[in-house]
């Protein structure tokens, strides 16, 4: 029997991004904080190894041991982690290396259970790959995150759970403990993990911790696009335990072969850029301290504490129930773009809007100076 077709449902703040350029090219003054990418670009060490590669080297299919082995020795650096470069997968980015680990460690017709908000590609790359998204309802009680509690109460258990911390849209981070009993229930209950960690190197509080350093045998998605500040460039790599690495090399070499070898070069130079990349750290925290200051004159009080990422998720149900329409109004009449909240949960999203930090502080300070008026000035709903 043909399966039905399946129901994916569109990137909304891919809409308000074409929006944003379409205005842009009118002549209107545009502040992109619709998307979860910096404005700054890779470091220039990086770029100056790009230039030498492309005048000397005519590349080809490649995966660079140079790099796996740097990644390795990353996670020993920061977590304390022992791992065989041959476990790194190299990837074109996180989003190929997040239907590389569906795809490689779950069936059709697996439960994959995930928090509610969360990543807009979570969901529909489950739906992709014909498995069933188990979305939990997340609340500020939480951090916006799911718990073991959460995980425990589920029946039956799913086969997978993805976890993302620090997480989008929210940018809350999950503490150890909870991560150690995440770990310790799935253990318990047969749940593999995938943890998304491609917003470490990214934190105003404590650093990130791995899940890696709970559960030995999760499988983890990074990317060189948000620390690295190398979007354009799409290297990331998934990191399997050592008897699914087989497995993974076969699906990823017919699925994806390998990452672009340019990128592969700079993204090894770029490891190496700490103080161009810590600077860049710098720029989103202080830009994180002016949002959180604007906020009670835009009238929003109700977030998730944006202990890492860069991103201020914002309840405006006092002002809408349809945040596409209100990012859209918000957009045409300031110029600020913005990413409506149903992206990320479609059930509370229409209440809530994300604004991404990852943006240079004039930017910021000049959003900020648009957007109270125009906040000011929104009628607030009936009560109900």
């Amino acid at each position: 029997m043909t399966p039905p077709p399946l129901e994916i449902e569109p990137f909304h703040a891919i809409a308000i991004s074409r929006l944003a350029h379409a205005l842009k090219g009118e002549g209107r003054s545009i502040i992109h904080m619709e998307f979860g990418q910096p404005s700054t670009g890779a470091p220039r060490a990086a770029i100056a190894r790009a230039h030498d590669v492309l005048d000397n080297d005519a590349m080809g299919y490649w995966e660079s041991p140079a790099l796996k082995a740097r990644i390795a020795r990353d996670y020993a650096d920061r977590h304390g982690l022992d791992i065989a470069p041959d476990r790194i997968v190299l990837t074109c980015g996180a989003s190929p290396a997040l239907v590389l680990a569906l795809a490689s460690g779950f069936s059709a017709g697996d439960r994959i259970a995930l928090a509610r908000p969360g990543y807009v590609a979570y969901r529909n790359s489950i739906k992709a790959l014909h498995m069933q998204p188990v979305e939990i309802g997340c609340g500020a009680e939480s951090g916006f995150q799911l718990t073991a509690a959460h995980l425990a109460a589920l029946d039956p258990a799913p086969a997978g759970v993805i976890v993302a911390s620090p997480a989008n849209p929210t940018g809350t981070i999950i503490a150890a403990g909870e991560l150690e009993a995440i770990a310790a229930i799935c253990r318990a209950r047969g749940i593999r993990i995938i943890s998304d960690e491609i917003y470490h190197g990214l934190s105003y509080v404590a650093p990130a911790r791995s899940m890696l350093e709970f559960a030995p045998d999760a499988l983890v998605v990074n990317s060189f696009s948000k620390y690295y500040s190398m979007v354009a460039w799409r290297l990331g790599w998934l990191l399997v335990p050592e008897d699914h690495v087989h497995r993974a090399r076969a699906y990823v070499g017919n699925l994806f072969l390998t990452p672009p070898s340019l990128s592969q070069h700079a993204g090894l130079v770029a490891m190496d850029s700490r103080d161009e990349l810590e600077g860049h750290v710098s720029v989103y925290r202080r830009n994180r301290e002016l949002l959180l200051d604007a906020l009670p004159a835009l009238g929003l009080d109700r977030i998730a504490p944006p202990d890492g990422a860069f991103y201020v998720y914002a309840w405006v149900g006092h002002l809408t129930d349809d945040s596409l329409a209100f990012c859209e109004r918000l957009l045409r009449e300031t110029g600020v773009a913005t990413a409506p909240g149903v992206d990320f949960d479609p059930v509370e999203g229409r209440q809530h809007i994300r604004m991404s930090f990852a943006v240079s502080t004039p930017e910021v300070e000049e959003a900020i100076r648009r957007m109270i008026p125009w906040f000011a000035a929104q009628p607030r709903k009936a009560a109900a």
